[in-house]
């Protein structure tokens, strides 16, 4: 009988266990993908990129929900001095990459982005491109949150071994 990949209470006894040098990696990346997504998008203001349509509202909690959740899942690559080594897992190293990528996406500038442009239109991408954004942001976070109690849960799984 195989357990689920997932336990909150795995989890929270991860973050639990979790000791200063996962914490400043955490906050860290939570830094660095604020930065790396945010910048590009101008929802964080910057001399280097401009937005056609306004930062909305939703942006800014969304960028915000990611930049956590992202530092949390680079932070569960952080070995522990004191922790033997675990097996090779991919519990949801994928789900990471791709909630961090429609993340980028879904704050972005719905006619900055030129593959959207080029399927959509100008006034396509703000008709039918923008409003789907929302919804990007909604499915990144939880691609996200699932990346990482998947990741948190897995640090705290008991490993079985095979008996002769």
């Amino acid at each position: 009988m195989s357990s689920s990949p997932r336990s909150w209470s795995r989890a929270g006894a991860a973050l639990r266990g979790w000791q200063t040098r996962q914490w400043t990696v955490a906050g860290v990346g939570a830094l660095a993908t604020a930065i790396l997504v945010g910048a590009p998008t101008d929802v964080v203001p910057n001399p280097l990129f401009g937005r056609s349509v306004p930062v909305q509202w939703w942006n800014y909690p969304a960028l915000a929900v990611t930049a956590v959740l992202a530092g949390i899942v680079l932070s569960t690559y952080v070995r522990r001095p004191s922790a033997p080594s675990a097996p090779k897992t991919h519990n949801g190293s994928r789900l990471g990459a791709v909630g961090g990528a429609l993340s980028f996406l879904a704050v972005g500038c719905p006619v900055c982005n030129k593959l959207v442009l080029v399927l959509f239109g100008a006034s396509g991408a703000l008709s039918y491109w923008a409003p789907l954004q929302p919804l990007l942001a909604v499915l990144s976070a939880g691609l996200l949150a699932e990346a990482a109690l998947r990741r948190l849960s897995s640090q705290t799984a008991c490993p079985v071994t095979a008996s002769a």
